[in-house]
């Protein structure tokens, strides 16, 4: 089983990269989805994010309010810690398990796409890690234009992150993102098959 760590920073086009690796046929584990389990109505993570942020953090239906919880996480660097040091061991144990069934399986190529790999985990404990990225006035259009924040919101979501330059220095291989969709597709397939020869 060849494992491949695949990042970058919000709006780089990460997530589009992964569901082309999926279509050529990696098997793709999703952190941003175990996240989104591990923190629904009645999980522990849940829980204990209320207990440290507060009910101000719930909504009324007992869910996590992502939005509250996005704009404390953007403006509070300890908070930001705080909520890595809950939300990185649940997800870790989640992916683990994935990770166990896909070698049982025989999976050829497992893609763990996980946007903080740098900022919580150890890169050496994947056989490549693939950085998509795209400059930061990009990203930051793509943030105001399609998920529709506010800009200055954008921008400090954008600095709350580890810079792509010194993700870049750390990657085994690059996917810049800076023109089409097309483009990308293509970068994409060409990194593609320089794994699928290594795996």
């Amino acid at each position: 089983m060849y494992h491949i760590g695949l990042t970058g920073n919000v709006a780089s086009g990460k997530s589009a990269v992964a569901e082309w690796f999926r279509s050529w046929g990696a098997t793709i584990i999703d952190a941003d989805q175990l996240v989104r389990e591990a923190q629904a109505p009645g999980e522990p993570l849940l829980a204990a994010m209320a207990g440290r942020f507060g009910s101000e953090v719930l909504r009324p239906d007992g869910s996590l309010d992502r939005g509250r919880m996005r704009e404390i996480m953007v403006h509070d660097a300890s908070a930001r810690r705080d909520l890595n040091a809950l939300v990185h061991p649940e997800v870790q144990r989640r992916r683990q398990h994935k990770l166990e069934a896909a070698r049982q399986r025989g999976d050829l190529v497992v893609v763990s796409d996980i946007p903080l790999l740098y900022e919580v985990m150890d890169p050496s404990e994947f056989d490549a890690v693939v950085l998509v990225d795209a400059p930061e006035p990009v990203r930051l259009d793509r943030l105001v234009q399609r998920r529709g924040l506010d800009r200055n919101e954008a921008r400090a979501l954008i600095a709350a992150q580890m810079p792509s330059s010194a993700k870049r220095a750390r990657a085994d291989y690059i996917i810049d993102n800076d023109g089409t969709l097309e483009d990308l597709r293509r970068a994409a397939h060409e990194v593609w098959t320089l794994l699928l020869e290594r795996a």
